[in-house]
């Protein structure tokens, strides 16, 4: 069934995409339009279905949907370097690995927290303390939006 038959809702079975956000892809052009039945209903082919499964795994490494789309301009001109492409992936690498960084930093402070808890009544609870009190926590660097 790949020829340009396939429903929405088996595109979205194929590739575990929601229907809308497979509408709001073609909205807002990540995705080719679909052919359309006389009754308005679309229909996919495999072109859809690679492209799809290409943002769906753009998208699972974290890569914003801009950068996605500039992998699908690079995709789809083939014999172009692929500088940019590395570049864009070099980018998602560092935001990562500093996420990873402030995401160890919640971490240790959140093992401390636990560990200075005495469990007794919350009149004395060490979690409750440091959440009423940023100045308590040891990292600054949590504080920030992970």
């Amino acid at each position: 069934m790949l020829n340009d038959d396939m429903t929405i809702g088996r595109l979205a079975r194929e590739t575990g995409c929601k229907a809308p956000t497979i509408r709001y892809y073609e909205e807002i052009g990540l995705m080719p339009q679909p052919f359309r039945t006389d009754g308005n209903q679309r229909r996919y082919g495999s072109r859809h279905l690679g492209r799809l499964t290409f943002i769906r795994h753009g998208r699972e490494l974290g890569f914003s949907l801009d950068a996605i789309r500039e992998f699908l301009s690079l995709a789809d001109n083939p014999e172009q370097p692929c500088e940019a492409a590395d570049r864009i992936a070099r980018a998602q690498l560092e935001a990562v690995e500093s996420r990873i960084a402030r995401l160890n930093a919640l971490k240790v402070e959140l093992k401390r927290m636990i560990a200075q808890c005495k469990g007794k009544r919350i009149s004395e609870c060490r979690i409750i303390e440091v959440l009423a009190d940023h100045g308590e926590c040891l990292h600054e660097d949590h504080a920030k939006s992970v």
